[in-house]
């Protein structure tokens, strides 16, 4: 027989998610806290009437949390790494041939 811990994000009573890691359904949990935050702020707004699409508009800016934060600036991009500079073949075939 095999033990299976499983952590389970609930809200309101309700289960939203089963994960098999305490990180993954803490990292949920708290995009949910997100989209509940943006919800009360676009509830403000009165941009969107309807509730479900303040709802899913909250949904998707704390799901793509990371690209909020760049186009808000509070976050910069990672630039992208240069490759190091390899010695090319021909210079590691002419040091063997000289060493021979």
């Amino acid at each position: 027989m095999a033990v299976i811990v499983k952590y389970v994000v609930e809200r309101n009573g309700e289960e939203k998610m089963t994960f098999t890691s305490k990180a993954e359904a803490d990292a949920y949990d708290k995009m949910l806290d997100m989209a509940d935050e943006l919800f009360e702020l676009l509830g403000k707004s009165e941009l969107l009437e309807q509730e479900n699409k303040q709802e899913e508009l909250a949904m998707f800016l704390a799901q793509n949390r990371e690209e909020v934060l760049f186009a808000l600036g509070a976050k910069r991009k990672p630039t992208p790494k240069k490759p190091k500079a390899q010695k090319s073949e021909e210079t590691e075939d002419t040091s063997a041939e000289d060493a021979a």
